[in-house]
């Protein structure tokens, strides 16, 4: 026993040892992972699962205990991940526990017996390639048009994915977006029943500070960044501006529907995500001031998916995405993020992600439609978005928008 303490005692000095032991034995014992790092935030953490507990409808998200939330696109079946394990990480060592919870997670990491193969990461689903035909997506943005035309709706934000044949290193990229996006929510999840995922999303959904402070953001609007380029200085188009009003319109009369009147708003500012940049908006409420002790829970089911994602109004553009883009998009456009650990909880919309498979990984990206949209430009802003994430799995590769 001793001798394994003390081997792993040495693992604990470096972080990508300590992974690979604790995942290692999470995948053997069946168990489920999130491995994230929050906006400008150098502390990576790590939760291991015993279960994926599917959320009942009217879970109250303010009164569940630490660990993880899951949901897909479609968010009836939202998975839950308590935190049995928790971890924190700096750039190359585990961090000193902070609470028992973190006491108890280091006193059974030091009682692991070493594995040196790789952790075999879950992986889901069929080995079918799906790659959206550029003829097709574009088709589906002209049905957006007339659907928007003809006074129906909006906005409609209509996908596509694509197959990249590839091995990737899941913990090296995972690294690696960290570096590369300071600003982004990075996440590493792996679960029996929903596989494998990697992404760096820009988005925030819902954030709850010590159950006091509810924060969301409109975020819409896409531009290539260049080295040099000023955010300040950013010209956006008519197209462009309307797109992220609609969002930021949606947020509000999702507020008064509730008879929320005391929020602060800030912006819109141009932001920087990688190697794009978007139009972007804050909302703050004070919970306690406002006396509105389930804010998060309410918002939650009122913003999703948003019409950053889905469309205006809501129902009818899922109606129209559900009938016609010809695929799942599972966790894409979802959300995810920590639940109640140290007293915050952070959801973000799943966006800039893959799902990694043994050989492959199939992306996903949507474009914001609006009647002042064209077609062409709509598919190269989702190569822009797929580059982002690849350009930085696997260096010097690039999309062609031809």
């Amino acid at each position: 026993m001793k001798s394994t303490e003390s081997a792993n005692t040495q693992k604990l000095n470096d972080k990508k040892a300590c992974w690979q032991l604790l995942l290692n034995h999470a995948f053997t014992n069946g168990d489920a992972v999130a491995l994230w790092r929050l906006p400008n935030q150098e502390i990576q953490q790590l939760i291991i699962s015993k279960t994926e507990k599917q959320l009942k409808e009217d879970a109250v998200l303010e009164d569940l205990s630490e660990g993880f939330m899951l949901a897909p696109f479609m968010a009836e079946h939202r998975t839950f991940l308590s935190a049995d394990y928790y971890f924190r990480f700096s750039a190359q060592t585990l961090e000193e526990p902070e609470s028992a919870t973190e006491t108890n997670a280091h006193a059974w990491l030091k009682q692991l017996k070493p594995i040196d193969t790789p952790p075999a990461f879950y992986e889901k689903g069929s080995a079918v390639k799906v790659t959206s035909i550029k003829g097709n997506y574009i088709n589906l943005v002209n049905e957006a048009i007339q659907l928007i035309k003809a006074g129906s709706a909006e906005k409609i934000v209509p996908s596509r994915t694509k197959t990249i044949e590839a091995s990737i290193n899941l913990l090296e990229a995972f690294d690696t977006l960290c570096q590369r996006y300071p600003t982004a929510m990075v996440s590493l999840i792996s679960t029996p029943n929903h596989g494998t995922w990697l992404g760096a999303t820009p988005e925030l959904l819902v954030s709850l500070e010590n159950q006091h402070i509810f924060k969301t953001v409109a975020l819409a609007g896409t531009k290539a960044w260049t080295p040099g380029t000023d955010s300040k200085n950013v010209a956006w188009t008519q197209k462009e501006i309307e797109e992220q009003a609609l969002v930021e319109r949606y947020i509000i009369s999702c507020f008064k529907k509730i008879r929320l009147r005391d929020y602060e708003e800030y912006g819109p500012k141009t932001i920087i995500a990688g190697n794009l940049m978007h139009l972007k908006s804050d909302f703050k409420v004070d919970m306690k001031e406002t006396n509105f002790a389930q804010l998060g829970t309410v918002m939650l089911n009122l913003l999703h998916p948003t019409s950053a994602v889905c469309g205006m109004p809501k129902d009818l553009s899922l109606d129209f995405l559900l009938k016609n883009e010809g695929y799942s998009r599972e966790l894409y456009s979802g959300y995810l993020g920590p639940v109640n650990i140290q007293q915050n909880t952070e959801l973000f919309v799943n966006l800039r992600c893959l799902q990694w498979k043994k050989s492959s990984a199939q992306l996903y990206a949507g474009a914001g439609v609006t009647i002042d949209s064209v077609p062409e430009r709509e598919w190269e802003e989702t190569e822009m978005k797929m580059n982002t994430l690849l350009s930085v799995i696997f260096e010097n590769y690039t999309i062609s928008t031809r």
